[in-house]
């Protein structure tokens, strides 16, 4: 089979041929998908929900319910997490045929760890967004002041400037009409 540096287009640009002259021509776009879908063989969901470790068969580790203190139980598990690694260590130097117990634990605490901290993810995207709103805001204030900065200079030295024509001029009619006295 032969390959083109440049394959044709696919065949439906043919429903755009009239875009140019009435862009209502070109068809609507489907609309967006619903629920569940297949997607290389895995099912996907449209709903944005985390799905609880339970759902995916783990064993949680941190209290459950609404009122989760994230700091502290990240820190319990980091912890965790740390005496796990070493106690792996010493697995491995004393008894390296048992170290699958303890590689399993701490891909529990792995998979504990990134459970809560994607459960931080929409209060980080508020916060970001707030902090990008700010920051536009901020600029846009910045931006009306150079502006008004800008109108002002440049009005003060047209003021300036016919400020000092008039006074030319004044001083002429002066020296003119002492001239012709």
């Amino acid at each position: 089979m032969a390959t083109a540096t440049y394959p044709p287009p696919p065949p439906y640009y043919r429903l755009y041929k009239d875009y140019e002259q009435d862009p209502t021509s070109a068809p609507e776009p489907p609309p967006p998908i619903q629920g569940t879908y297949l997607l290389y063989g895995a099912n996907y969901t449209t709903d944005d929900v985390l799905p609880s470790l339970e759902d995916q068969g783990v064993r949680q580790l941190y209290p459950k319910g609404p009122n989760v203190d994230f700091k502290k139980e990240l820190r319990s598990l980091n912890r965790e997490l740390q005496l796990h690694i070493l106690e792996l260590a010493d697995v491995l130097i004393e008894r390296p045929s048992q170290y699958a117990r303890r590689v399993e634990d701490i891909s529990l605490i792995f998979k504990n760890l990134h459970h809560l901290l994607n459960s931080l993810r929409p209060h980080q995207a508020r916060a970001t967004l707030i902090h990008i709103l700010e920051l536009q805001i901020q600029r846009r204030k910045q931006a009306v002041e150079d502006i008004k900065r800008h109108v002002l200079y440049h009005f003060m030295s047209t003021l300036s400037v016919w400020r000092r024509e008039e006074a030319q001029r004044l001083l002429k009619e002066a020296l003119g009409t002492l001239e012709g006295q």
